[in-house]
């Protein structure tokens, strides 16, 4: 059986980035990289948040991004912490109407709910964009490590 252990506090670094090709089972394990990667940097308070934000974010990977190939970074910035899913499809997503019977579409609207800030950046080329969320951290939180 794999384990994965959480880095120390002090071995964290300010930013994670790294590139995938979504399978079955790889939300779970992103969710899990960034409770270990905020674990380690002592910022389990906005845990819930950001692993149910990652998670709408990626399932629309999956849903509406040929090839679902992605690109993931976790970065500790002043304050927040900001997850940014980057992909090569052009189409920016919408958020659905808020009709509380559709079946599916509301997975940005719970990432705004959960969040503090959220946005799509295009890519300046054209080739695919940005999506990326924040949660604020409260004025006692350990401040980002330095590298």
């Amino acid at each position: 059986m794999n384990h994965a252990t959480g880095p120390r506090a002090a071995d964290v670094e300010t930013r994670y980035r790294a590139e995938f090709a979504l399978g079955e089972h790889s939300v779970r394990h992103l969710r899990r990289i960034l409770w270990l990667y905020l674990k380690g940097s002592g910022l389990l308070e906005v845990a819930d948040a950001a692993e149910l934000a990652v998670s709408e974010l990626l399932a629309n990977v999956i849903r509406h991004v040929p090839g679902r190939r992605c690109g993931i970074c976790f970065l500790l910035l002043p304050g927040v912490v900001r997850v940014e899913v980057s992909d090569r499809c052009p189409r920016l997503p919408v958020p659905a109407g808020r009709d509380v019977l559709a079946e599916g579409g509301r997975g940005l609207l719970l990432v705004e709910a959960v969040t503090d800030r959220w946005g799509v950046a295009p890519c300046p080329t054209g080739g695919g964009k940005t999506v990326w969320f924040e949660c604020a951290l409260s004025p006692g939180a350990p401040p980002a490590p330095r590298r």
